[in-house]
Formats: structure tokens, sequence, C-alpha cells
């Protein structure tokens, strides 16, 4: 592993480390009356007005085009547990998991160099991608409307 690539996980690292203090010291604050309650209360602020409503969707957009490139070099290096990433982006925070993954990236990398070509999706894959993408345009549709 070279010098760059060290410094590039330690990037990521302390990425994932703020994005889950700032993201969860701020998602805590819903959780007083249970998981359901939560979610809702979320959901229902994240339409307050305009900039929230604005970055809610950019964030689901993010997510979406995330789960893609993450599925896809997931299968093109051999990173394991994709899906538990992009799960993770829904739940804890994508700014987190994203960060994590490309951590897991930049390590496969480093142990395999040459492995990098050709890549293809499994049926699987593209039906996860689609209901990533069925998720995001139905909250986004919530958030909008």
């Amino acid at each position: 592993m070279t010098q760059s690539q060290r410094t590039l996980i330690a990037f990521y690292a302390l990425v994932a480390i703020a994005a889950l203090i700032t993201t969860w010291g701020q998602n805590i604050a819903y959780f007083g009356d249970g998981l359901f309650a939560a979610f809702q209360s979320f959901a229902l602020e994240a339409k307050a007005n305009p900039a929230s409503r604005s970055i809610s969707v950019d964030i689901g957009f993010f997510l979406l085009a995330a789960s893609a490139f993450m599925v896809i070099e997931a299968r093109r290096l051999g990173v394991r547990f994709v899906w538990l990433y992009i799960l993770g982006g829904f739940l804890i925070a994508i700014s987190v998991t994203f960060a994590l993954f490309m951590i897991a990236r930049e390590l496969r990398i480093a142990r395999q160099p040459e492995r990098g070509g050709a890549w293809s999706l499994t049926v699987s894959d593209l039906i996860g991608l689609a209901l990533v993408a069925a998720a995001v345009l139905a909250l986004s549709w919530f958030i909008l409307t």
C-alpha cells in the first residue's frame, strides 16, 4: 500500500467519523418516541421549507448515484457486502457509509491493483438498484408534495 493510499484511507475515515457524529448528533433527537415516530417526524420535517426539501431531495439522488457506483465498483473489484453499505446509507447516513465503502474499495485496490477490468451486475443487483431508485423517487415525491 502506498503512502497516498494510506492518506486517502485516513481521510475517508475522518469523513465517516465526522459525518456520523454530526448527523447522529441531530438524528438522536427524534428517537424519544420510538423508531416509527422518529421516521415519521423526520420525514415531515424534511418537508418544512424549500431549503429542507432541496437538501433532502439532493441527498436522495446522491444516494442513488452513489449506490450505482458502489455496486459497480464492488463487482469490479470484489468488495464484499455492498448492499449493507447501501442499506446503511438509508438507516445511518450516506455520508458515513459511502466513506466506509471508499475505504473498503481503496483497501481492495491496494491488495489487488491489477483487478479493475470488466465487471457485470447480477439480476439481484439490478433489482436492488431499481428498488433504491423507487425509494428515492417516492421519498422525493413525498418531500416535494
